[in-house]
């Protein structure tokens, strides 16, 4: 199954552990995570600027993203979240074929589901995953 991590996800995982680190482990070990430039560069910018993480730990964490996960070059859709920065990440779903989206940010959120795209919580794509959510959209 493809799945987007969205970025407050990533830096959850890297920086806190806990639920997220979890998460991302699990999704890297059994299904395709999608990503794009864009959300590895927001990665880095948050990482560096917010939680003021070493620029080298910043980029060697980016390299290996950008190394693991399926990169996609997403193309806008039109206006679709009520915040624009967050655009890109319904594009980068559609992209990449993907079948949920997890992320923590409740404009994002609001949109589940977004065409047949599942935007979901952590903790939501635990049950989702685990009540067979993925294989009722084969």
């Amino acid at each position: 199954m493809r799945l987007l991590l969205d970025t407050n996800v990533l830096v959850a995982a890297l920086v806190a552990r806990g639920v997220c680190g979890d998460l991302l482990e699990h999704c890297v070990r059994g299904h395709t995570v999608v990503s794009s430039r864009a959300l590895l560069d927001e990665l880095r910018l948050v990482l560096t600027a917010k939680f003021r993480q070493p620029d080298d730990d910043a980029r060697r964490a980016v390299r290996l993203f950008a190394e693991t996960f399926m990169r996609v070059t997403p193309q806008a859709l039109g206006p679709v979240c009520r915040d624009p920065d967050d655009e890109v990440v319904p594009a980068m779903a559609v992209a990449g074929e993907c079948a949920a989206v997890v992320s923590g940010d409740w404009d994002l959120l609001v949109l589940d589901p977004f065409r047949s795209i599942r935007l979901l919580t952590p903790s939501a794509f635990w049950k989702w995953e685990a009540e067979g959510g993925a294989d009722r959209l084969s």
